[in-house]
Protein backbone atom coordinates (compact mmCIF):
# COMPACT_ATOMS: atom_id res chain seq x y z
CA UNK A 1 0.00 0.00 0.00
CA UNK A 2 1.27 3.18 -0.79
CA UNK A 3 -0.26 6.24 1.10
CA UNK A 4 -2.99 4.41 2.82
CA UNK A 5 -1.31 5.49 6.43
CA UNK A 6 -0.83 8.98 5.69
CA UNK A 7 -3.89 10.43 7.22
CA UNK A 8 -3.00 8.70 10.06
CA UNK A 9 -2.60 11.57 12.94
CA UNK A 10 -0.66 10.87 16.56
CA UNK A 11 -2.42 13.25 18.81
CA UNK A 12 -0.24 11.61 22.31
CA UNK A 13 0.75 13.79 24.86
CA UNK A 14 3.70 12.28 26.44
CA UNK A 15 4.77 8.54 27.25
CA UNK A 16 7.48 6.85 29.24
CA UNK A 17 8.01 3.21 29.72
CA UNK A 18 7.09 1.37 32.08
CA UNK A 19 6.12 -2.46 33.02
CA UNK A 20 2.51 -4.08 32.24
CA UNK A 21 0.80 -5.69 34.90
CA UNK A 22 -2.68 -5.87 32.75
CA UNK A 23 -4.71 -4.78 30.00
CA UNK A 24 -7.79 -3.35 29.97
CA UNK A 25 -9.99 -2.60 26.95
CA UNK A 26 -12.49 0.09 27.84
CA UNK A 27 -15.19 -2.02 25.63
CA UNK A 28 -17.67 -4.84 25.78
CA UNK A 29 -18.40 -4.25 21.85
CA UNK A 30 -17.56 -8.49 20.69
CA UNK A 31 -15.83 -7.25 17.56
CA UNK A 32 -13.87 -4.88 19.47
CA UNK A 33 -13.11 -7.67 21.81
CA UNK A 34 -12.85 -10.29 19.19
CA UNK A 35 -10.31 -8.07 17.14
CA UNK A 36 -8.03 -7.52 20.21
CA UNK A 37 -7.72 -11.04 21.33
CA UNK A 38 -6.50 -12.05 17.41
CA UNK A 39 -3.34 -9.90 18.37
CA UNK A 40 -2.51 -12.57 21.11
CA UNK A 41 -2.37 -10.17 24.23
CA UNK A 42 -4.42 -11.15 27.02
CA UNK A 43 -6.74 -8.54 28.57
CA UNK A 44 -9.73 -7.70 30.61
CA UNK A 45 -13.12 -5.71 29.52
CA UNK A 46 -15.12 -3.09 31.17
CA UNK A 47 -17.11 -0.99 29.23
CA UNK A 48 -16.97 3.04 29.47
CA UNK A 49 -20.50 4.99 30.37
CA UNK A 50 -19.79 8.42 28.80
CA UNK A 51 -22.13 10.99 27.37
CA UNK A 52 -21.56 10.58 23.44
CA UNK A 53 -23.56 14.23 22.76
CA UNK A 54 -21.83 16.03 19.91
CA UNK A 55 -20.86 19.27 21.02
CA UNK A 56 -22.23 21.95 19.13
CA UNK A 57 -20.36 22.41 15.91
CA UNK A 58 -18.13 19.59 16.70
CA UNK A 59 -16.34 17.55 13.65
CA UNK A 60 -16.83 13.56 13.27
CA UNK A 61 -12.84 13.40 13.72
CA UNK A 62 -12.77 15.41 16.76
CA UNK A 63 -15.83 14.21 18.24
CA UNK A 64 -13.94 10.62 18.36
CA UNK A 65 -10.94 11.88 19.87
CA UNK A 66 -13.12 13.29 22.52
CA UNK A 67 -15.36 10.57 23.39
CA UNK A 68 -12.10 7.81 23.14
CA UNK A 69 -10.20 10.01 25.85
CA UNK A 70 -13.51 10.45 27.83
CA UNK A 71 -13.79 6.28 27.67
CA UNK A 72 -10.14 5.91 28.55
CA UNK A 73 -10.34 8.51 31.44
CA UNK A 74 -13.23 6.34 33.04
CA UNK A 75 -12.05 3.34 32.90
CA UNK A 76 -8.75 4.43 33.96
CA UNK A 77 -10.28 5.76 37.51
CA UNK A 78 -11.57 1.91 38.14
CA UNK A 79 -8.19 0.40 37.63
CA UNK A 80 -5.39 1.73 39.02
CA UNK A 81 -2.09 1.26 37.55
CA UNK A 82 -3.79 -0.49 34.48
CA UNK A 83 -2.91 -0.29 31.39
CA UNK A 84 -6.57 1.31 29.58
CA UNK A 85 -7.15 0.56 25.80
CA UNK A 86 -10.12 2.90 24.51
CA UNK A 87 -11.43 3.42 20.83
CA UNK A 88 -14.43 5.12 19.33
CA UNK A 89 -15.69 5.47 15.75
CA UNK A 90 -17.40 8.08 13.96
CA UNK A 91 -19.21 7.56 10.22
CA UNK A 92 -19.63 10.99 8.32
CA UNK A 93 -20.78 11.98 4.82
CA UNK A 94 -20.15 15.28 3.98
CA UNK A 95 -19.00 15.92 7.34
CA UNK A 96 -22.80 14.94 8.42
CA UNK A 97 -22.17 12.50 11.55
CA UNK A 98 -24.34 9.22 11.41
CA UNK A 99 -24.06 7.84 14.71
CA UNK A 100 -26.09 4.25 15.71
CA UNK A 101 -29.25 4.76 14.53
CA UNK A 102 -32.16 4.90 16.99
CA UNK A 103 -34.09 2.27 15.11
CA UNK A 104 -34.94 0.51 11.46
CA UNK A 105 -36.50 3.24 10.19
CA UNK A 106 -33.50 5.34 10.78
CA UNK A 107 -31.02 2.64 9.99
CA UNK A 108 -32.33 2.27 6.12
CA UNK A 109 -32.22 6.18 6.02
CA UNK A 110 -28.75 5.96 6.50
CA UNK A 111 -28.25 3.38 4.13
CA UNK A 112 -30.25 5.05 1.56
CA UNK A 113 -28.23 8.09 2.35
CA UNK A 114 -24.50 6.05 1.74
CA UNK A 115 -25.52 4.44 -1.03
CA UNK A 116 -23.09 4.54 -4.12
CA UNK A 117 -21.26 7.36 -2.27
CA UNK A 118 -18.18 7.83 -0.28
CA UNK A 119 -18.16 8.40 3.40
CA UNK A 120 -15.22 9.01 6.00
CA UNK A 121 -15.01 6.54 8.87
CA UNK A 122 -12.77 7.44 11.68
CA UNK A 123 -11.51 5.47 14.68
CA UNK A 124 -10.09 7.45 17.29
CA UNK A 125 -7.83 4.75 19.42
CA UNK A 126 -6.09 5.55 23.61
CA UNK A 127 -3.64 3.99 25.37
CA UNK A 128 -3.37 5.19 29.32
CA UNK A 129 -1.42 4.18 31.96
CA UNK A 130 -0.11 6.25 35.35
CA UNK A 131 -1.24 9.34 33.52
CA UNK A 132 0.58 8.77 30.10
CA UNK A 133 -1.13 8.36 26.80
CA UNK A 134 -0.98 7.52 23.37
CA UNK A 135 -3.97 9.28 21.05
CA UNK A 136 -4.00 8.45 17.58
CA UNK A 137 -6.37 8.63 14.79
CA UNK A 138 -7.25 6.38 11.72
CA UNK A 139 -9.43 7.35 8.61
CA UNK A 140 -10.35 5.41 5.98
CA UNK A 141 -12.39 6.63 3.09
CA UNK A 142 -15.34 3.64 2.28
CA UNK A 143 -17.23 3.79 -1.10
CA UNK A 144 -20.82 1.80 -0.49
CA UNK A 145 -21.76 -0.21 -3.33
CA UNK A 146 -25.52 0.68 -5.53
CA UNK A 147 -27.34 -1.96 -2.87
CA UNK A 148 -30.86 -1.69 -3.66
CA UNK A 149 -33.83 -0.84 -1.48
CA UNK A 150 -35.09 -4.12 -1.37
CA UNK A 151 -31.34 -5.27 0.13
CA UNK A 152 -31.68 -2.43 2.63
CA UNK A 153 -34.76 -3.75 3.97
CA UNK A 154 -33.18 -7.57 4.64
CA UNK A 155 -30.36 -6.26 6.07
CA UNK A 156 -32.24 -3.93 9.01
CA UNK A 157 -34.63 -7.11 9.69
CA UNK A 158 -31.60 -8.90 10.81
CA UNK A 159 -30.69 -6.51 13.59
CA UNK A 160 -27.30 -5.94 12.67
CA UNK A 161 -27.09 -2.04 11.91
CA UNK A 162 -28.78 -1.15 15.08
CA UNK A 163 -25.27 -1.67 17.44
CA UNK A 164 -22.96 0.07 14.53
CA UNK A 165 -22.22 3.51 13.68
CA UNK A 166 -23.81 4.17 9.87
CA UNK A 167 -25.93 1.32 10.37
CA UNK A 168 -23.35 -0.96 8.51
CA UNK A 169 -20.51 -3.49 9.27
CA UNK A 170 -18.07 -3.82 6.55
CA UNK A 171 -17.83 -7.67 7.01
CA UNK A 172 -21.28 -8.40 7.17
CA UNK A 173 -20.89 -12.08 4.53
CA UNK A 174 -24.38 -11.52 3.27
CA UNK A 175 -25.27 -7.55 2.76
CA UNK A 176 -21.55 -6.81 1.84
CA UNK A 177 -22.22 -3.46 1.60
CA UNK A 178 -18.89 -1.92 0.73
CA UNK A 179 -17.58 -1.61 -2.67
CA UNK A 180 -14.27 -0.33 -1.85
CA UNK A 181 -11.84 1.36 0.63
CA UNK A 182 -8.81 2.98 1.28
CA UNK A 183 -7.52 2.59 4.72
CA UNK A 184 -7.47 0.32 7.71
CA UNK A 185 -10.08 -2.11 7.23
CA UNK A 186 -9.78 -3.30 11.00
CA UNK A 187 -10.43 0.74 12.05
CA UNK A 188 -13.49 0.30 9.80
CA UNK A 189 -14.52 -2.28 11.72
CA UNK A 190 -13.85 -0.04 14.84
CA UNK A 191 -10.18 -1.08 16.23
CA UNK A 192 -7.36 -0.33 13.95
CA UNK A 193 -5.19 -3.50 14.72
CA UNK A 194 -1.52 -2.01 13.23
CA UNK A 195 -2.32 1.56 15.36
CA UNK A 196 -3.13 -0.72 18.44
CA UNK A 197 -0.26 -3.01 18.06
CA UNK A 198 2.34 -0.14 17.83
CA UNK A 199 0.56 1.96 20.62
CA UNK A 200 0.72 -1.03 23.13
CA UNK A 201 4.11 -1.61 21.85
CA UNK A 202 4.98 1.84 22.48
CA UNK A 203 3.94 1.52 26.16
CA UNK A 204 5.59 -1.53 26.96
CA UNK A 205 3.19 -4.21 26.20
CA UNK A 206 4.72 -6.70 23.88
CA UNK A 207 2.19 -7.65 20.91
CA UNK A 208 3.40 -11.78 19.62
CA UNK A 209 1.34 -11.46 16.89
CA UNK A 210 2.22 -10.70 13.25
CA UNK A 211 0.11 -7.55 12.56
CA UNK A 212 -0.42 -7.52 9.35
CA UNK A 213 -0.83 -11.48 8.77
CA UNK A 214 -4.03 -10.76 11.21
CA UNK A 215 -4.78 -7.86 9.21
CA UNK A 216 -4.95 -9.72 6.03
CA UNK A 217 -6.89 -12.39 7.30
CA UNK A 218 -9.51 -9.81 7.63
CA UNK A 219 -10.41 -8.69 4.25
CA UNK A 220 -8.61 -11.88 2.58
CA UNK A 221 -6.13 -8.92 1.37
CA UNK A 222 -3.01 -7.18 2.36
CA UNK A 223 -3.12 -5.32 5.71
CA UNK A 224 -2.23 -1.51 5.61
CA UNK A 225 0.80 -2.46 7.73
CA UNK A 226 2.31 -4.42 4.98
CA UNK A 227 4.80 -2.24 3.26
CA UNK A 228 3.26 -3.40 -0.50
Amino acid sequence: MTDRNERDRDLSVGVSSRGVSRLVLASQSPRRRALLAGLGVLFDADAADVDETPLPGERPDALACRLCQAKAAEVAARHPGAMILAADTMVAVDNILLGKPADEFEAAVMLRLLRGRTHQVYTAVCVTQDGDLIARLSVSDVTMRPYSDAEIAAYVATGDPLDKAGAYAIQHPLFAPVATWTGCYAGIMGLPLRLVGEMLEEMGLIVPTDLALVCGRLNGGKCCASSA
